[in-house]
Formats: structure tokens, C-alpha cells, sequence
């Protein structure tokens, strides 16, 4: 299974790592989404078709976002 992968900044907690999934899960519902804060990266799976603008909803939550 492919996946995509996204480098957020300014995730600290758990708080952060739900306000990120919550904001790629209302672009892409059925993703899987798994947060590692320490690396601050982001893996989506099954990979979505347009992961600029799972970036641009992460970053208008309020985490600075690029696919990796």
C-alpha cells in the first residue's frame, strides 16, 4: 500500500497530533493517519491524489506543512 508523507512544524502533544489528523481526515475521511512527533512527520495511507492540499488544510489548522 502507498502512502503519503507530510513534515509538519510546531506539533508538541497530543493535542496537536489530534488537531492534524482531525484536519486530514475532513479532506480525505477514510485515511489512516499516523503522527510522529519527535520526526515531525505525518504518514497518510492509502496515498491520497492530491497531498498539496492535505498540506494547505494542516497549515490553515495552524501547522506549517509540505509533503515530504
Amino acid at each position: 500500500m502507498s502512502e503519503t508523507i507530510l513534515h509538519v512544524e510546531g506539533m508538541s502533544c497530543g493535542k496537536c497530533a489530534a488537531r492534524v489528523t482531525k484536519a486530514i481526515q475532513a479532506q480525505a475521511p477514510e485515511a489512516q493517519v499516523q503522527v510522529e512527533l519527535e520526526t515531525k512527520r505525518v504518514t497518510i495511507a492509502p496515498s491520497v491524489a492530491n497531498p498539496q492540499a492535505l498540506a494547505q488544510a494542516v497549515t490553515e489548522a495552524g501547522y506549517p506543512a509540505r509533503q515530504a
